[in-house]
C-alpha cells in the first residue's frame, strides 16, 4: 500500500464517509490540532517522567485519537462505528490532577512557561489542546460535535498545566512566576 493517494493533490480531501471538504474546512483544522497536540504528548512522554505519567500519557493519546476519529467523521454520512469518548475519561483527569495538586504548593500566581524542556513541552501542549477546544467549539457551532470531545480537551488542558508544575516540582525547578509591573 502507498502512503500517498494524490487524492488531495486539488485541496480537498474526504471526511470518513464520503464527503469531500477543502483542507482548510474547520473540521479538518479540528481534527489537525488534534493530531498535532497528540504528537507533543508524544514529546512529552519521551522526557524524563514517572513511568505513571507516561502511561497515562499513552492512554491520552489514545483518546486523542479517538477524538480525531469522531472530528474526521461526516456526522450525517458516516455509517463507520468509530470509538467512544467516555465521561470516565474526563473524570479520570480529574483524579489525576487532584492528585497531582495534592503534592504541589498552593497556585498563588500566574505561571510563565519554561524551566525545562519537559515542562516547556507541557506548556505547548496546553496551548495547542486550548486552540484545538477554540476550534472544535466553534465547529459545534455549524456541526455536531460531540459535547464530550470540549469537555475532554477543556480538561485536558488543565491536566497538562498541572503536570508542567508536578514536573517543575518533581526536579526541583522554581516556578517561572509572573509578577506583573505596577
Amino acid at each position: 500500500m502507498k502512503i500517498y493517494t494524490k487524492t488531495g493533490d486539488k485541496g480537498y480531501t474526504s471526511l470518513i464517509g464520503g464527503t469531500r471538504v477543502a483542507k482548510h474546512h474547520l473540521r479538518i483544522e479540528s481534527y489537525g490540532t488534534v493530531d498535532e497536540l497528540n504528537s507533543y504528548i508524544g514529546l512529552i512522554r519521551d522526557q524524563d517522567i514517572t513511568a505513571h505519567d507516561k502511561e497515562l500519557l499513552k492512554q491520552i493519546q489514545d483518546r486523542l485519537f479517538t477524538i480525531g476519529s469522531s472530528l474526521a467523521s461526516d456526522p450525517e454520512k458516516s455509517k463507520m462505528i468509530i470509538p467512544d469518548l467516555h465521561m470516565a475519561d474526563v473524570e479520570l483527569l480529574e483524579q489525576e490532577m487532584d492528585a497531582m495538586n495534592e503534592q504541589l504548593p498552593e497556585l498563588r500566581h500566574f505561571i510563565l512557561p519554561g524551566g525545562s524542556n519537559t515542562i516547556s513541552f507541557c506548556h505547548i501542549a496546553r496551548c495547542i489542546c486550548r486552540r484545538a477546544e477554540r476550534l472544535t467549539v466553534n465547529l459545534a457551532q455549524e456541526s455536531t460535535v460531540d459535547e464530550k470531545v470540549n469537555i475532554y480537551l477543556n480538561r485536558l488542558s488543565d491536566y497538562l498545566f498541572t503536570l508542567s508544575r508536578k514536573v517543575a516540582n518533581e526536579h526541583n525547578i522554581p516556578e517561572n512566576q509572573w509578577i506583573p509591573r505596577i
